[in-house]
């Protein structure tokens, strides 16, 4: 079956922004005005649980208001067809916004128009630059109390250093938002109502001023834009032109440049990274989003424009780039794997080659073939089933036994790696547990699909305490992991906290004696060990040293005591956890020729160490983390305060690039919760790494306390 559409009249875009910028409701919107759906639902209107948005379909996305995971929907505009992604905007959740960045041409960033640009804006546009992702703004919510569309375009010039061209600037803020003038056709668009449904008059720019709901205009801010229309038009021509040298000169010799050169201009700057164009609206009062649709026709490229994949070896290195295009071997990227009612739905990106029903791929990742069953069109939770997918397009493929996020799947006969992408680290972790045993045998199973389906997730059992440890990006990341696994894996579990691996160690240097004697009838048991125990330096492990003379321990009964002196480390006598960095001296000791044996001394070995530990006044011992905090300087006093509360030092501190940083030693006991205290302070705007650096004494005051803790 040959191509129905060109490839040019495709758009992958995704919608991008901090939570609460309207993402969701400018999805919705889109929906409804390129006729996908009749009946709008807006997102404050689904906490009931009745009805739900097109993508927030999930229990958990419904009950909090917010999206969890991005959803995909497909329509059409003006001819194109537009594949949208709605991502999340909770930080908790980036890698969503991670992985569909990964396999987007576009993005659209919207903005709130009272916020401006928020912590998690700069987050997602730096991953939009890490991909190379061309984006326009949306600056949405003008209707808002206090919206204010210069400190948001500040905000994206200053705080994410774009080049930005003003192809709208709102008429109105507030209740007196009434629509925009498009400074790139030189019109004005002013709404009749805020319905759905309402229409718009155009007006030429230089009567834009005389209308009679501009001059009701209550506030100066306002009346200024309108004022500045001529000179700001000016400004965003020459923005344009600046991206061709044609244009350029034709300018410069005072020919106006006509509106399809203009586009054309803009279009070229945003493929390439250089120009971003800025929008404005209210989703929510139905006004700017076909305005904003048509931009993304005028302005984002199509699958391939601004360059295919890049080939990648197995270390990783750039090998070559593969073109977006039909007449090629196929080359797709998996990006993203859900587990729903119909089994596993793998979504990919083509960008090469014709996958029909039936063929076989092979996962070049993990080195084994699939065979695609069943192809899928997604809009958000429901699927429809297509016979055939090409270079260009964003499908799902149902039951795919062996693919995970981010595995190249190619032509057999050609298989290439693609570059993949690259997931954060978790940051926080938690003990999982079944609520019953009927619940234990599946909640290993549902715990690995919900790592699969969810690359910032990790799963692993703790060797010491034997707990299931899940950890993720944050509180609520986990929380409605475990969440989603009784609504959609039908798997009950409670979510607790992991124990700290605390360590003990002899506080001195003991010397003690320790007789075993058993005799019950028949053979008994006699064995006698003198032994001295040494705190040894941090890192230096278990020592046994032999220092027998004159054969008062036979030489085949030493290997069980250092055997016994090894086995009975690994339990210590202040709470049970092993015991680091101590010599074990023999130094002399009795035998009995018929009553002594390997296991008598063993025992005897195992009693010695535990007696002599008990009376070195022991040690409790707790992980140190080596943390590392960066974030604005006017938040590092709180940061550094906070560090000593939880028993903390600070080692250095100083200047990365226009952030400050913090390093420091704190105990890994007083860190859990550090990423809720830590978005609260700096407004969402600080990181850290921690890792495990070295083990160090609890004080004596804290050790009734922490054990207590540990114990609940």
């Amino acid at each position: 079956m040959a191509r129905q559409k060109p490839l040019n009249l495709y758009r992958n875009i995704g919608i991008i922004a901090h939570i609460d910028a309207g993402k969701t409701t400018t999805t919705e919107r889109i929906l409804y005005y390129t006729g996908k759906k009749h009946q709008i639902i807006d997102v404050h209107d689904t906490k009931d649980g009745k009805g739900s948005t097109t993508t927030d379909y999930l229990e958990q996305e419904k009950k909090r208001g917010i999206t969890i995971q991005s959803a995909a929907v497909s329509t059409e505009w003006k001819g194109h067809q537009i594949n949208v992604i709605d991502t999340p905007g909770h930080v908790d959740f980036t890698i969503e916004v991670n992985r569909s960045l990964r396999v987007l041409d576009g993005a659209v960033v919207v903005f709130d128009g009272v916020a401006g640009v928020e912590p998690q804006t700069e987050t997602n546009w730096r991953l939009a630059d890490q991909y190379n992702v061309p984006r326009m703004c949306y600056v949405n919510k003008m209707d808002r109390i206090g919206a204010n569309f210069k400190h948001a375009v500040d905000g994206i010039k200053n705080r994410l250093g774009a080049n930005i061209v003003l192809c709208q600037v709102p008429l109105g803020s507030s209740d007196d938002f009434i629509g925009m003038v498009d400074l790139i056709a030189g019109a004005g668009y002013i709404w009749d109502s805020s319905d759905k449904d309402s229409k718009w008059e155009t007006i030429p720019l230089d009567q834009v001023a005389d209308h009679p709901k501009v001059k009701a205009f209550t506030t100066t801010a306002d009346t200024e834009w309108v004022s500045k229309l001529a000179e700001l038009r000016s400004q965003s021509i020459e923005s344009a032109v600046e991206m061709d040298d044609d244009a350029m000169h034709a300018y410069l010799d005072g020919q106006e440049p006509t509106l399809e050169t203009l586009k054309k201009c803009i279009r070229k700057g945003c493929v390439a990274g250089k120009l971003v164009p800025v929008f404005c609206g209210s989703s929510y009062r139905n006004k700017g989003v076909q305005q904003m649709l048509d931009g993304v026709v005028d302005y984002m490229p199509y699958p391939g424009e601004n360059g295919g994949i890049s080939m990648v070896d197995e270390d990783g290195n750039i090998i070559g780039e593969q073109a977006v295009t039909d007449d090629a071997p196929v080359r797709a990227l998996a990006f993203k794997v859900i587990n729903d009612q119909f089994g596993t739905l793998t979504f990919t990106r083509i960008y090469s080659g014709v996958i029909k029903k039936g063929d076989t791929l092979q996962n070049v990742t993990r080195g084994k073939k699939e065979r695609i069953g069943r192809i899928v069109e997604v809009q958000a939770n429901a699927t429809k089933e297509i016979d055939e997918v090409r270079a260009g397009d964003i499908c799902a493929f149902v039951s795919l036994k062996e693919t995970e996020t981010g595995d190249s799947l190619t032509d057999p006969q050609h298989p290439v790696l693609l570059e993949r992408m690259r997931f954060p680290d978790p940051v926080i972790s938690v003990a999982v547990e079944p609520k019953s045993r009927n619940d234990i045998d599946k909640l290993s199973t549902a715990l690995y699909k919900m790592v699969k389906a969810d690359p910032s997730l990790r799963m692993e059992v703790d060797q010491e305490t034997g707990q299931t440890v899940l950890k993720g990006m944050g509180e609520l990341h986990l929380e409605i992991t475990i969440d989603r696994m009784r609504t959609e894996l039908g798997v009950e579990a409670n979510m607790g906290k992991p124990k700290v691996s605390f360590r003990e160690a002899f506080g001195q240097t003991v010397e003690h004696t320790y007789t075993h004697k058993k005799q019950s009838g028949g053979s008994g048991q006699f064995a006698e060990v003198k032994m001295i125990f040494e705190p040894g330096e941090p890192g230096s492990g278990v020592v046994f040293s032999d220092e027998v003379v004159g054969g008062r321990v036979p030489r085949e009964y030493i290997p069980a005591v250092e055997h016994a002196i090894t086995v009975e480390s690994r339990e210590g006598q202040v709470a049970g956890y092993e015991v680091l960095d101590f010599k074990a001296r023999l130094v002399d000791g009795k035998y009995h020729d018929v009553d002594s044996s390997a296991l008598a001394f063993e025992i005897a070995g195992r009693a010695c160490f535990r007696e002599a530990q008990k009376m070195s006044k022991p040690k409790l011992l707790e992980p140190i983390m080596k943390l590392e905090v960066v974030t604005e300087a006017d938040y590092l006093g709180d940061v550094i305060g906070d560090i000593n509360r939880r028993r903390g030092s600070i080692s250095e501190q100083g200047q990365k690039g226009t952030n400050a940083f913090v390093q420091g030693f704190v105990p890994l006991a007083e860190m859990f919760g550090y990423i809720n205290f830590l978005r609260s302070a700096t407004s969402g705007r600080g990181t850290f790494t921690m890792i495990f650096d070295h083990y160090e004494e609890v004080p004596a005051s804290m050790v009734a306390k922490l054990m207590e803790k540990e114990a609940k």
